[in-house]
């Protein structure tokens, strides 16, 4: 696929009306209240720059899943008072729309003048979003004269606000998205080297994709968290009640066969922090992984598994994660993914997380500002990782 795409750098906004896909799925409290305002926060560069060349945006975005019904626990309306604060438009609302493709956000669109900002309500009322729907996306693009998608945690999925209104429309990424791209791709075509990947979560079968494509890339792969404990079983070890997808022991097996054909170091904790019960407060011990006693199940990395798995990210060039090594919602069972956290965060590699639960964890264990990139897309950047087309970028126009 080619990553090579237009940005708002180049194009001409001044005056037009400009549709901007943003991600603005942003955690609240039981009140609406934002709790979070991460998502908004990394909007702002690509706004600010249409806003500076005297464009008119219009922005959108989903917000939890309304199931394609207008319900008013979703609005957006949170989100545009907070752009309004971080935006500070000389006293200049960004107005929210009342509907999405209805009377009022057209008019609305017509009536913006050059630098001036609107939101578009919830796409997610309309069940035709989530379909793509020709009709819907047509609607959307009728707004505007051009089309940036800077949604990079949306841009594995085909919706009408994500893909279908580049069809009508010149488009282009924003920063967020070309950030996302040259990090993320450059990592994977040009390491700096050894290329560690260290991947961890609770299924296999999530990370098949991932791990079928890093083999022919890597230098070292590391396998950490729930998924683990299948691949130890795979390789004769002992499990106890620990998870395990048994459809997936044969090609666990399969994996650890292409791992030594093609040189690659496939690393397994050595032993692990378990317990009787899935509890944070449950008693803890640690077993080797060839003999995890019946009643005891896996919910972190051992010792000596921390030890070597910090080594190998300590003196990696490029290191990928994605998934936690264990339950690190648990401070009992959270030190495999701190320690490895930390010894990255005290490297000299190039460190990319990827998003949803690695990237939550570095965030609340503490380490966030000391990795290079954390991705804003869990299933985009995994999708990104296994090498797979993401439509939200695949629609944009080549440079």
């Amino acid at each position: 696929m080619n990553y090579n795409k237009m940005t708002v750098t180049d194009i001409n906004a001044a005056g037009k009306r400009v549709l901007v896909r943003c991600d603005f799925n942003v955690p609240q409290d039981k009140d609406g209240a934002i709790t979070d305002d991460k998502r908004i926060r990394e909007s702002l560069p690509t706004i600010r720059q249409l806003i500076g060349q005297g464009a008119r945006v219009i922005l959108c975005s989903h917000l939890g899943r309304p199931k394609g019904e207008f319900n008013m626990k979703y609005s957006l309306a949170p989100v545009a008072a907070r752009l309004t604060e971080l935006l500070d438009l000389q006293g200049q609302a960004v107005e929210l729309a009342a509907d999405v493709i209805g009377p009022d956000a057209t008019a609305k669109a017509a009536a913006l003048k050059d630098g001036q900002v609107m939101l578009l309500e919830n796409v997610r009322f309309h069940k035709e979003e989530e379909q793509n729907d020709p009709g819907f996306s047509k609607s959307l693009a009728l707004l505007a004269e051009i089309y940036v998608n800077d949604a990079f945690g949306t841009a594995h999925r085909a919706h009408a606000s994500t893909a279908g209104a580049a069809n009508y429309l010149p488009a282009v990424c924003g920063f967020l998205i070309k950030k996302e791209i040259d990090i993320m791709g450059g990592a994977l075509q040009n390491p700096k080297r050894p290329f560690v990947a260290v991947l961890g979560g609770a299924k296999v079968s999530d990370k098949i994709g991932v791990i079928n494509h890093l083999l022919d890339m890597v230098d070292t792969i590391i396998i950490g968290g729930a998924m683990a404990y299948t691949f130890i079983k795979a390789d004769n070890g002992t499990i106890g009640a620990s998870r395990c997808e048994d459809d997936r022991l044969d090609y666990a097996r399969d994996m650890l066969v292409k791992a030594r054909e093609k040189g690659v170091k496939l690393m397994l904790p050595e032993d692990n922090m378990c317990a009787r019960e899935f509890k944070a407060d449950a008693e803890a011990r640690v077993f080797s992984s060839t003999g995890i006693e019946d009643g005891w199940m896996g919910l972190d990395i051992g010792p000596e598994a921390i030890k070597r798995f910090s080594e190998a990210v300590s003196s990696a060039g490029t290191v990928i994660w994605n998934g936690p090594m264990g339950v690190f919602e648990f401070d009992r069972f959270a030190e495999g993914t701190r320690s490895v956290a930390r010894a990255l965060a005290d490297s000299a590699a190039v460190s990319i997380i990827g998003g949803g639960d690695s990237a939550a964890a570095v965030e609340q264990l503490g380490f966030a500002a000391k990795m290079t990139h954390i991705s804003t897309g869990g299933g985009a950047s995994l999708e990104f990782l296994e090498g797979l087309e993401l439509p939200g970028i695949a629609c944009l126009n080549d440079r």
